[in-house]
């Protein structure tokens, strides 16, 4: 969980879960870590609102979680952040 524990500098990936799909689907957003389990999500190039339904919006500050993405440890947003 270094990437949370570091500099606020470089951005990371967060994957947010799409609503709608009809199956679990996680999109990865580059997003600023602003603590511990704490980031902002950042809009990817290309993003359109009307493609796709975020469960979380890009620019939403949200509480991340490590966990398991076909294999491999990645930040999940679970919550808005308080």
């Amino acid at each position: 969980m270094s990437a949370a524990k570091g500099s606020n500098t470089e951005p990371s990936c967060v994957y947010v879960r799409l609503l709608g799909e009809g199956t679990l689907v996680f999109r990865p957003s580059p997003a600023e870590f602003l603590g511990p389990a704490r980031a902002k999500l950042v809009a990817p190039p290309g993003y359109d609102p009307e493609d796709e339904d975020w469960e979380f919006k890009p620019g939403s500050v949200v509480r991340v979680e490590l966990r398991q993405l076909e294999g491999t440890g990645a930040y999940v947003a679970v919550a808005l952040a308080e």
